[in-house]
């Protein structure tokens, strides 16, 4: 299927919208988080409960892959027939050298998968923050080649029409949020990551890998509004808003050291699948040797936005503790390992 420049990019209208609109919009947070003693409201999110995560084994982006995510998907309780289905991949830049994107061959099975599943329909969307050049990314990553013979479409979410959402977490002074909307559109968004160690977060998965919902023309270049209200407090606003309803975790090979792009590649042979964001991150935090509750975002999002506690959640297929390593990591984040003396500091807290 020959997809032309002009058709590869699902383009929404155009709005003018600009880095500087966001810094309009956090006046009105104040009075809000002053009236609720949290950082979020109750009422909008459930009571975490007891999530069920699978961690399956996969030792080749080759065999069997379409059958292994189909599995993991049913594992977890993932029911996408008849629904419209987004598929957000972790596309940052591509370097022949490492792994820092999700593997296109596993994005090609997902699609697969989710056709044998009865999906009405799927897209695959990203806004990658390190290039402007979306289509460089795509066609170089490879993804370009696996969405043409699975006949599915991209959408830059960097540049598709956006709709502004209110947000339900006070983690940043942002208030509301513009998502695109390919996103808002979705019956069903799944967050499909490369587990990787990170330089300023210490661990990106299905979390972090929500800021390539954000778009680009709003939110610059690598997202930078959401770095200077802060990374922990973004990443906690930014996923509780777009809500991924399932996650894949592309373990198959990860990446340790200094990540998301310039780390060392690692074998793990796993997938973790979940419909819980929280759990699923927390589980492959677990699998590259972290504490999850000693990842700051990850812990807070556990008091409200899913499950963080290892033993509340439902584990199927591999167990974690079996097949964790112990992921390289930057200094400043050896205290979030697995037996690691804790290391003194603050909470993820509402920006100045």
């Amino acid at each position: 299927m020959a997809i032309s420049r002009r058709t590869f990019l699902i383009r929404g209208a155009e709005v003018g919208l600009g880095v500087a609109a966001v810094g309009l919009v956090g006046a009105r947070i104040i009075d809000k988080r002053d009236s609720n003693p949290t950082l979020y409201d109750k009422g909008a999110f459930p009571t975490p409960g007891n999530p069920k995560v699978a961690v399956v084994k996969a030792t080749s982006y080759d065999d069997g892959l379409q059958a292994i995510v189909k599995g993991g998907l049913a594992s977890v309780g993932a029911d996408v027939s008849g629904k419209t289905v987004l598929l957000k991949p972790n596309l940052v830049e591509f370097d022949a050298g490492t792994v820092i994107n999700t593997d296109p061959r596993l994005v090609h099975a997902t699609v697969l998968a989710l056709r044998d599943m009865g999906a009405a329909s799927v897209t695959v969307g990203e806004g990658p923050g390190h290039r402007r050049d979306t289509e460089y990314v795509v066609r170089t990553s490879g993804l370009l080649d696996a969405l043409k013979d699975a006949e599915v479409p991209f959408t830059d979410l960097n540049t598709a029409g956006v709709v502004r959402q209110a947000l339900d977490s006070f983690y940043t002074p942002l208030g509301e949020i513009w998502l695109p909307q390919p996103i808002t559109q979705a019956d069903v968004v799944i967050s499909m990551p490369k587990m990787k160690t990170h330089h300023w977060a210490g661990a990106t998965l299905s979390m972090k890998n929500c800021f390539g919902c954000m778009p680009g023309r709003v939110y610059g270049w690598p997202k930078n509004v959401l770095h200077w209200a802060g990374i922990d407090a973004s990443i906690i606003d930014v996923s509780a808003a777009v809500h991924p309803d399932l996650q894949i975790v592309d373990g198959i090979v990860a990446m340790e050291g200094n990540g998301p792009i310039q780390g060392t590649p690692k074998e793990m042979g796993v997938l973790v699948f979940g419909s819980d964001m929280v759990a699923t991150d927390a589980t492959s935090a677990r699998l590259m040797g972290f504490d999850p509750e000693r990842i700051p975002y990850l812990n807070e999002a556990g008091t409200f936005l899913g499950q963080v506690h290892l033993e509340e959640i439902q584990q199927v297929g591999e167990e974690p503790e079996a097949l964790a390593q112990d992921f390289e990591v930057l200094p400043a984040f050896a205290s979030y390992k697995v037996g690691a003396a804790p290391a003194s500091g603050g909470t993820v807290g509402a920006q100045a």
